[in-house]
């Protein structure tokens, strides 16, 4: 399983333009932590966004790409849109990829 995270939007839009998306190959990881990836991403998958009245100001939107199996499946959230399955798993991505 390979996830791809791409942020847009917020106080640092102009920085994040220029960043490419970043990777977590599950292959590279430990048991432990491949497992709670997998766990994660299938919880997101399974959950519908979450509803919010209008926009934020200064917003982010996530892109969270996750590849298993030959299958891909694309979520798009916002900050103010986001599920509490979206949520911890941007929360464990961005903590995840701090500590690369």
């Amino acid at each position: 399983m390979k996830v791809t995270l791409v942020q847009r939007g917020g106080l640092a839009a102009g920085i994040n333009l220029q960043r490419p998306p970043q990777v977590v190959d599950a292959a590279t990881l430990d048991g432990t932590e491949a497992a709670e990836l997998k766990a994660l991403a299938d919880a997101a998958i399974a959950a519908p966004a979450g509803n919010a009245p209008g926009k934020a100001r200064d917003e982010m939107s996530h892109v969270i790409t996750v590849e298993d199996q030959g299958r891909q499946t694309v979520l798009s959230q916002s900050d103010t849109t986001m599920s509490a399955e979206f949520g911890e798993l941007l929360a464990w991505l961005r903590r995840h990829l701090k500590n690369r």
